[in-house]
């Protein structure tokens, strides 16, 4: 019984790393795909940025270029959109597909977007939990392998409640793009396609997380009545 166990954990492991690589690899490709892809109107994602967010009335929020590769993001606290220097600079599909997404963020923050503003509530939750998780894991190696599984099952549950709320943020998020770019008439139907697939691969990161925290989870639930056994 426990060679199965063991077995089912490992397998569970393994299916989650998988899940990751490839979400990593799809991403890397539609990338580098798309960010060699001039957009017609050879906006870069700084000037696109600028005219989504010019649009929607959001003339306070700056516009920035960031060091690092997709290192992009919104910045609530500083309402600032900050941007990597190949999409703040680029002229390419990618550039306008990430900049407006980015862009989406805003917007939600804007609108009061429901999902946004709960995962900004979570925030120090989870920060704590993991804070006073890895404290509290040092300890529970003293008290066990049991209180340690129940420990990373908790971070773990925290971790994946964040996630959850992130999701419906990013989709929405790019959503929110596609509509900017093709209301203000910067895509065409074709260039849209390349638009949606970069964001798609894009989300389908996160969906990749959630899918890894609750093969982990299961993993650990596994362990952990294995043990009790």
């Amino acid at each position: 019984m426990y060679g199965m166990e063991n077995s089912l954990t490992m397998i569970l492991l393994l299916i989650g790393f998988i899940l990751t690589v490839y979400a990593q690899a799809n991403i890397s490709g539609n990338y580098n795909k798309y960010k060699k892809i001039r957009n017609k109107k050879g906006m870069t994602g700084a000037e696109a940025a600028r005219r989504v967010l010019e649009k929607n009335g959001l003339t306070n929020i700056y516009v920035v270029e960031t060091k690092g590769n997709l290192t992009d993001h919104y910045d609530p606290t500083r309402k600032v959109v900050k941007l990597s220097s190949d999409i703040y600079n680029g002229q390419t599909i990618a550039a306008i597909s990430v900049a407006a997404h980015e862009c989406g963020h805003a917007i939600q923050d804007k609108v009061g977007y429901s999902f946004m503003r709960i995962r900004a509530a979570l925030v120090p939750f989870v920060n704590l939990v993991n804070k006073l998780g890895y404290v509290v894991l040092i300890i529970s190696v003293f008290a066990g392998v049991t209180g340690y599984l129940k420990i990373s099952i908790f971070m773990l549950l925290a971790s994946l409640l964040f996630q959850l709320v992130t999701l419906p943020v990013e989709f929405d998020a790019s959503k929110r793009a596609k509509e900017e770019l093709t209301n203000l008439q910067l895509i065409d139907r074709e260039e849209y396609k390349g638009v949606s697939n970069m964001l798609k691969s894009a989300a389908f990161t996160y969906v990749a997380g959630v899918l890894n925290s609750l093969l982990q989870l299961l993993r650990l639930i596994i362990m952990l009545n294995d043990r009790r056994d």
